[in-house]
C-alpha cells in the first residue's frame, strides 16, 4: 500500500504511512502529521517495524521540518514498543496518559531519554507544530483505562487508536458502513469497556468538525462515514455488558 495523503494544504500535510506489519503481528497504521517546520508521529509502532517507518518518517519530512512529538494513544506493544528507538534517534518527546510513563520504561527506556516521556493528564492538553493545534482528547476505556484520541482542527481528522479498529479487509477507506460492520463488530464488543463509555465519547467528539476518522488499524471513515460510526458506536453493547452470562455460566 503506497502512503496515503489524507490532507495537504502546502503547509500542513497529514499522511497515513505504508504499513509494514507483516505474519502474526496485527495490521497497524501509522500517521504523519506535519505543519511547517516540525510534525507529529502517532502510534509508531513496535521493533519489527521500527526501522522502516522511522525512514520512511525521515523521508517525509526531508530537510524542511523535524520530528517534534511521538504520540502514544495507550500503552499497547503495537503502539509504544519501539519508543526508546524513536527518542534515542530523534530530539522528540513522547506524550502518553500519565497512568503509562511509569510502565513504558519497561519497553527498554534508556534513561538518558527518560526525562522527554511525558504524561498527558486525564482531562486532555493541547500540543501545538509551529503554533497549530493539535488536541488531545480523552478517550477513557477504549479500550485502555488510560488512552487518548488527537483532533487536528486544519484537516478537519479525528485520530482514534483502537477505537474504529477494523481486520480482515483490503480497503483503506470504507465505502460501505453496513457491509463493514462485520469487520469491526467483534473487537468493539470484546475489547471496548463499556456502552456507557462508548456513548460518552460519542457526544463529546459531536462537538467537533470531523470529515475523517482514522484508526490505527483497518479503514478510516470519511464523509457520512463518520456520522453513521458515531451512531453505531453510540447503540454498541460492549465489554462489562455482555459479561455478566459469562461468569453465569460457570459453576463448582
Amino acid at each position: 500500500m503506497p502512503n496515503t495523503v489524507l490532507y495537504d494544504s502546502g503547509p500542513h500535510r497529514n499522511i497515513l504511512i505504508e504499513d509494514f506489519g507483516h505474519g502474526l503481528a496485527v495490521q497497524a497504521n501509522q500517521h504523519l502529521i506535519v505543519h511547517g517546520t516540525t510534525a507529529m508521529i502517532l502510534d509508531p509502532g513496535g521493533h519489527k517495524v521500527y526501522n522502516k517507518v522511522l525512514a520512511e518518517t525521515m523521508a517525509l519530512l526531508g530537510k524542511g521540518a523535524t520530528l517534534k512529538y511521538v504520540f502514544l494513544s495507550h500503552q499497547d506493544p503495537d503502539v509504544v514498543a519501539a519508543t526508546n528507538g524513536w527518542l534515542m534517534t530523534t530530539d522528540a518527546d513522547a506524550y502518553v496518559s500519565e497512568l503509562w510513563t511509569r510502565f513504558v520504561p519497561h519497553f527498554g527506556l534508556d534513561r538518558f531519554v527518560e526525562q522527554r516521556l511525558k504524561g498527558i493528564p486525564d482531562e486532555r492538553m493541547v500540543l501545538e507544530l509551529d503554533g497549530s493545534p493539535l488536541r488531545i482528547l480523552p478517550a477513557h476505556f477504549l479500550h485502555s483505562c488510560g488512552n487518548f484520541h488527537v483532533y487536528d482542527p486544519v484537516s478537519k481528522i479525528l485520530y482514534s487508536g483502537d477505537l474504529g479498529a477494523s481486520l480482515g479487509m483490503d480497503y483503506v477507506e470504507v465505502p460501505d458502513f453496513a457491509a463493514h460492520v462485520q469487520y469491526m463488530e467483534g473487537f468493539h464488543r470484546r475489547y471496548m469497556a463499556s456502552g456507557q463509555a462508548m456513548r460518552a465519547w460519542a457526544r463529546m467528539v459531536r462537538r467537533f468538525d470531523i470529515q475523517v476518522i482514522a484508526p490505527q488499524h483497518g479503514a478510516l471513515f470519511r464523509g457520512p462515514m463518520v456520522g453513521q460510526f458515531l451512531d453505531w458506536c453510540s447503540e454498541l453493547q460492549c465489554g462489562i455488558d455482555l459479561l455478566e452470562p459469562v461468569y453465569d455460566a460457570i459453576t463448582p
